[in-house]
């Protein structure tokens, strides 16, 4: 099953894109993007591990970013968290292939995901993390209606600086009206 957007589909994660998105995630500025902490290598054999893990009965929703135009993966996006009792869910993405960032893949992507969300799964509230150095991810969310709800100062330490965690979210109330 996949959900289609403009300029994307979000799929399942197949076995081919293994290889693919090892080196996405391996790349420092995409890893950067992904986690606050020391970046060390993902290794083939993890990320093996992490592709058998996908479980559709899990609380945990994985897709692949696949462009149309072309059908390559470039990238990937996540629901988790998901707390059922609160309607709250927590996503994360990201657009590995260099070649399809800046250009609108990322928001698409966005959009696809957060009616997924909202249509499909009923949730109330999306919730992400991005840091303060992440400028173009965090114009991507306000793009796309996320707004700021919270920084937490100085809380991430990264090439000898501080920066800030930003807590971002979206109503479906909110959505609704964009």
């Amino acid at each position: 099953m996949t959900y289609t957007g403009k300029k994307v589909k979000l799929r399942e994660y197949r076995k081919e894109d293994i290889a693919l998105r090892l080196m996405y995630i391996n790349d420092p500025e995409v890893a950067a993007s992904l986690t606050p902490d020391v970046v060390y290598p993902i290794t083939s054999h993890e990320e093996e591990e992490w592709f058998e893990s996908i479980s559709a009965l899990s609380d945990t929703y994985k897709f692949a970013i696949e462009a149309l135009n072309d059908n390559q993966f470039i990238g990937g996006c996540s629901i988790s968290g998901v707390d059922w009792k609160n309607s709250v869910a927590t996503i994360g993405l990201f657009i590995g292939n260099r070649n399809y960032r800046g250009k609108g893949y990322g928001s698409d992507a966005l959009r696809v995901l957060t009616d997924f969300i909202f249509m499909q799964m009923n949730i109330n509230k999306i919730r992400l993390i991005v840091y303060s150095y992440n400028e173009s991810a965090i114009k991507c969310y306000e793009k796309c209606g996320y707004i700021i709800e919270g920084v937490l100062r100085k809380e991430i330490f990264k090439d000898n600086q501080y920066y800030d965690k930003i807590s971002m979210g979206l109503l479906k109330a909110e959505y609704l009206t964009i």
